[in-house]
């Protein structure tokens, strides 16, 4: 959340996003925008990925930007839209488009379920889709990181009747940034300082839909142990928050360690798909969803064994391209270098969006560029930045190694600095020099 909110975590916006007229259904296996989609108090833009081969009666996935981000940058900078491919479900991607990009989490319009701001938008969004792809209905969920992930955590308690799960990834429980002074920052519950029992976490989402009797959605939580924009301490409170809204115990039923340095613990159940979840990451701040992570939300969700299409979906994502490591890293052409910084105080958060415009596809790649004075890179997403400070690179992920000639990917990283808040100089893609915008 930037400026007025007083943090970020975010991702650039892609340019050239295609108009879709509301008469008109999602053209498959590409983003496409939908207007007209329904009752949208705070003027949210959707964009909805269909693939080529839907399962029968698909489940419908909500998948929720950060602060300074969009749906097509969620959609480009996460492997949900590629899973979407393998098991034949929709995705939405909700984009806000309120100064700095963040989700309403905060105001009393937002924390009810009678939503008069951003919730209301988004299941605006879902009725539409449910409708016009006959979704089923009892497989609708939401997942999000950031601001997203905080927004995760407020649809699961504005609409319990709309969603059967969530998966929020670096977010806080439900309430816990509300604000009545017409700001949309709460310092104390970004802080992990504001700290309540069960039962009064609990409180706070069936005050949100007084006299609702029927099923609560399950919830997953995933928080890396650094985070020092959303603080770790909030996800011991989400888990405090959904256990009891759920009513099971707090005490673990199984705890394992799905990767090196993650800790799971599910509660009320062992099972793939627990009542709640959580995964802690050691050593890692605000830099979440990590390569995989995406997956396990979808075996949160169930999503992983739907039916299948038809026609099988590929087993792995389209690009026809090969995988990074082979062939060599290439940069195929020329590139361009977009930047947009947004600062405070003393911190900042950049991003970067790096476009191939060449005529051949770069395989694997990394971005060379010299941070200004007195920065320093405290977390990053959609790239590895090292070293912190001077003449970083930043290489890419797993899942965005392919830049396909008119393509571009967005990564950004946040920083602290000590008054000089200038954009990243000196780009260059593979060794190659890239012109900037």
């Amino acid at each position: 959340m930037i400026k007025i909110w007083r943090a970020v975590v975010g991702l650039l916006a892609v340019a050239g996003l295609a108009l879709l007229a509301p008469a008109s259904p999602a053209q498959a296996a590409s983003l496409q925008e939908v207007t007209g989609f329904g009752a949208n108090p705070t003027n949210l833009r959707m964009h909805l990925y269909v693939p080529d081969r839907l399962a029968a009666n698909p489940a419908l996935l909500v998948a929720v930007h950060y602060c300074t981000g969009t749906g097509p940058a969620f959609y480009s900078g996460t492997e949900f839209a590629s899973l979407a491919d393998q098991y034949g479900f929709i995705v939405i991607y909700p984009s806000a488009t309120r100064s700095g990009q963040c989700f309403d989490v905060s105001t009393p319009g937002a924390l009810t379920h009678n939503s008069t701001s951003d919730p209301a938008g988004i299941v605006s969004m879902v009725r539409y889709v449910q409708q016009r792809y006959s979704t089923d209905v009892n497989r609708t969920f939401v997942t999000g990181a950031s601001s997203g992930a905080m927004m995760t955590n407020v649809l699961l308690g504005d609409y319990p009747d709309v969603f059967a799960a969530g998966s929020a990834f670096m977010g806080v429980p439900f309430g816990c940034f509300a604000t009545t002074d017409g700001s949309m920052w709460n310092s104390t519950c970004s802080s992990g300082q504001l700290i309540k029992t069960p039962q009064a976490w609990g409180d706070l989402v069936r005050a949100a839909y007084p006299g609702y009797t029927g099923r609560r959605p399950r919830m997953q939580v995933m928080h890396g142990t650094t985070d020092s924009t959303l603080q770790y301490p909030n996800f011991g409170e989400e888990i405090k928050q959904w256990t009891n809204v759920l009513g099971v115990s707090q005490t673990p039923a199984l705890t394992d360690t799905p990767q090196s340095g993650w800790t799971r613990t599910r509660y009320g159940s062992s099972a793939v798909q627990a009542p709640v979840e959580g995964i802690s990451v050691a050593g890692v701040g605000h830099n979440l969803p990590l390569s995989g992570m995406a997956r396990l939300a979808i075996a949160f969700f169930g999503l992983d064994s739907s039916t299948p299409p038809t026609t099988p979906p590929p087993t792995t994502p389209p690009p026809t391209t090969p995988p990074p490591t082979t062939p060599p890293p290439t940069t195929g052409g020329t590139c361009k270098v977009t930047s947009t910084v947004q600062a405070w105080n003393t911190g900042l958060t950049a991003q970067l969006t790096i476009a191939n415009t060449g005529t051949t596809a770069i395989n694997g790649w990394s971005l060379g560029f010299t941070l200004a004075a007195g920065q320093t890179i405290t977390s990053g997403w959609n790239a590895t930045y090292t070293p912190t400070s001077g003449q970083v690179t930043a290489r890419n992920a797993s899942y965005n190694g392919t830049i396909a000639p008119g393509a571009s990917v967005s990564i950004g990283f946040q920083a602290n600095h000590t008054g000089n808040n200038a954009a990243p100089s000196g780009y260059a893609l593979n060794g190659t020099a890239c012109s900037t915008a």
